[in-house]
């Protein structure tokens, strides 16, 4: 097994979180995001339980079965209807909708420590 070093998990990070810039869905909306979201939880082995009712958003079990405490961890992911002037590289590629509110940036800084802590156990 490869242990990813600080800065290939800071690149992957970033370039996830540019990703999710470039590609930003509004509000109820956010089919592509949630599906990225399961797949990258679901590869790093998290069991996904997100109920069907559920269209958008993810709920995973990040623990080991059986554990006395729970503890949530959420982030918007939303995106507003409003058109991006910032002439980034990885500015959004969808016509009057951007990540103007940092939404981008809470998903990915939940997704880096869940990639953490399956190198680490939790007791």
């Amino acid at each position: 097994m490869k242990l990813t070093t600080a800065t290939e998990t800071m690149t992957d990070l970033s370039d996830i979180r540019h990703y999710f810039h470039q590609h930003p869905e509004p509000s109820s909306q956010e089919y592509q995001t949630t599906a990225l979201i399961k797949a990258y939880l679901a590869d790093l082995g998290y069991t996904i339980i997100t109920p069907k009712a559920l269209q958008t958003g993810v709920i995973a079990e990040i623990g080991p079965e059986g554990a006395s405490h729970t503890v949530a961890l959420r982030a918007d992911i939303d995106a507003l209807p409003i058109q991006e002037q910032t002439n980034l590289d990885f500015s959004s590629e969808q016509a009057n909708v951007m990540h103007a509110c940092g939404h981008d940036f809470h998903l990915t800084s939940l997704l880096g420590p869940l990639k953490g802590l399956k190198k680490k156990p939790v007791n």
